[in-house]
């Protein structure tokens, strides 16, 4: 991304669709006539909005959410062509990265299936709620072929022999199943997906972004170091936290007996 500055006027999504709220930017899989399944065009759009999203102080919280039976498929393995007015990154990640650095919370809204590629988005975000009729599954062991990019999210949220069985026999879990290994946060009802998600990124939305941001930065930073690495590391950055502009308003708050005013700490 550089030092551009981006920007999304005059922008058509084809394959997404964007919409800011209350501090929230909701990515909308909308492709359901190919099972938003990701081509490119899909994935540029998503990187761009994240990249976006990143850049703007005002948003606080991501969720990714889909239009039709199924969240998403995995990739478009049909090589069909598409277009859309949404500018390619030059520096751009594989979205897996860009949801890892983006340091914001990320949820994933899963109203259908998770398959393959797919679980890419859902490992590498910060939270995942889904319907009770939603399955997951990595099958790319039945067609000869195995989730090398997938492991790498998949083994941070999920216990390594419930992963390995769960990649090597391709076989799809519900759930129930999928809350128990940690893949999702929790599951509910279809009628109680969007006011569960509503709920859970307002409440995001309404804590201390600039902190939020630098502590979801240090905990992925020590999620690769060893121990002993990380704790002088930890160390360093709570002394940082302690001259941040939202632990001075926090305090400041809580020893007046207010709510805290995150929006005067965080000015553009």
């Amino acid at each position: 991304m550089g030092n551009k500055k981006l920007s999304l006027e005059g922008l058509v999504f084809q394959a997404t669709k964007i919409d800011i709220s209350n501090n929230i930017l909701t990515i909308t899989l909308n492709r359901p006539e190919k099972k938003n399944a990701l081509n490119n065009v899909m994935m540029n759009e998503i990187n761009y909005a994240l990249a976006y999203a990143k850049q703007e102080r005002s948003i606080r919280v991501i969720v990714i959410a889909a239009e039709g039976d199924i969240f998403c498929a995995g990739a478009d393995l049909s090589r069909e062509k598409s277009e859309s007015n949404v500018p390619h990154l030059e520096d751009a990640n594989d979205i897996s990265l860009s949801l890892r650095h983006l340091y914001k919370p990320v949820i994933c809204k899963i109203q259908g299936s998770v398959l393959a590629g797919a679980l890419l988005m859902l490992t590498n975000s910060t939270h995942a709620i889904a319907v009770k009729e939603a399955k997951f599954s990595a099958p790319e062991i039945k067609r000869g072929l195995w989730p090398f990019m997938v492991m790498a999210g998949l083994f941070r949220v999920m216990p390594k022999r419930a992963g390995l069985d769960f990649i090597m026999r391709g076989e799809a879990i519900d759930s129930k199943k999928a809350e128990e290994w940690g893949l999702i946060n929790k599951s509910v009802p279809s009628e109680e997906l969007n006011g569960t998600v509503k709920e859970l990124a307002m409440e995001l939305a309404s804590l201390a972004p600039g902190t939020m941001q630098f502590g979801l930065e240090a905990y992925e930073k020590q999620d690769g170091m060893t121990f002993d690495d990380a704790l002088p590391y930890l160390q360093k950055e709570i002394a940082k936290c302690f001259e941040g502009e939202d632990a001075k308003e926090g305090i400041t708050a809580f020893l007046e007996k207010r709510e805290p005013n995150w929006d005067k700490s965080n000015k553009e």
